[in-house]
């Protein structure tokens, strides 16, 4: 099999794959139109998020057997388009669970303990003990939406804490050991914590507006490590203006670029006129990391490992 790939990656994907005998050709910089110029040749690609897998793309590979892509999240593939030419679509959200899950709790311990204030402060000569009194994760209720690889992995932590973890999926029958599924009625009622863990979908697109934190009985922090477009961010801001959301970790924001990569250029650092995100870079209220959730050392072989190994199986004459 003739492979394309379009991305860097682990070198492992390369030296594994060609042990195997598969015919590899990376391409790391052309443009989505040379791309698609090339792609009828290849009957697999892997890719993380440079190229936009549309349905021009793929009415192009006429030969294409599968899609890998190195991470969790396929919003950037036309799933419905491949479905129907028969593509095979690979992921490997195995691969950086972990590293999502200890970003999470990270994220919460460094707001809710005021440490990255409090160390700030002391730098620069200011000891203040009572300003800067930390909140406990134990003992509150935290609420998980999606109870995938990455929502799982964030529980079993979670649990280790102390919280008891609620959560809400699409799929039943999901309770384990960590954490009780409910409805997301239920959900709302009780959490103190919210945390997403949902792929981008017409369905989950601005699932956190305003109407749905009006729903939350308590005021609440809230993660998300899943993907900016989950949020409307207006009505998150007004909401931490409010007080009804006590602090907001986001690693992901809806003004990324699709390839995650960077801010889109029309909502960037120096954009005067984005009056919400510049307050989410400027409060206290805020942490912000740049789409680095699921990105370690240790996350970086995992993920290339889960993808060699699926294609191996499906695919190894």
């Amino acid at each position: 099999m003739k492979i394309l790939l379009l991305d860097k990656n682990h070198p492992l994907i390369t030296e594994q794959l060609l042990a195997k005998k598969f015919i590899l050709e990376e391409d790391f910089t052309s443009s989505y139109d040379k791309v698609c110029n090339k792609i009828g040749n290849y009957d697999g690609v892997i890719i993380r998020s440079r190229i936009p897998v549309d349905k021009n793309f793929l009415e192009t590979a006429k030969n294409l057997k599968f899609i890998a892509r190195v991470g969790a999240g396929m919003e950037n593939i036309d799933l419905s388009v491949a479905e129907k030419l028969g593509i095979q679509l690979i992921n490997s959200p195995e691969g950086n669970r972990d590293s999502v899950a200890e970003h999470v709790v990270g994220m919460l311990l460094i707001l809710m303990n005021r440490l990255f204030i409090a160390s700030n402060e002391v730098k620069n000569g200011i000891w203040l003990r009572e300003e800067n009194r930390g909140d406990e994760l134990l003992g509150k209720t935290v609420g998980l939406i999606g109870y995938g690889n990455m929502g799982k992995a964030t529980a079993k932590r979670l649990s280790g804490f102390g919280c008891k973890v609620i959560f809400h999926d699409i799929l039943p029958n999901l309770s384990d050991e960590f954490a009780t599924q409910v409805s997301l009625q239920e959900l709302k009622e009780k959490a103190e914590v919210l945390s997403l863990h949902i792929p981008l979908t017409e369905q989950t697109h601005y699932l956190i507006d305003a109407e749905f934190i009006s729903e939350m009985k308590n005021d609440f922090y809230f993660v998300n490590t899943a993907r900016g477009k989950n949020v409307e961010t207006e009505s998150l801001v007004k909401a931490i203006k409010s007080r009804k959301v006590k602090g907001a970790c986001l690693d992901v924001l809806e003004y990324e670029k699709a390839s995650f990569e960077n801010l889109d250029a029309s909502t960037s650092l120096s954009t005067s006129e984005n009056d919400d995100l510049k307050f989410l870079l400027n409060s206290e209220k805020v942490i912000v990391t740049p789409h680095i959730a699921g990105w370690t050392h240790q996350s970086k072989e995992k993920l290339a490992q889960v993808i060699v190994d699926k294609i191996l199986q499906q695919f190894l004459i």
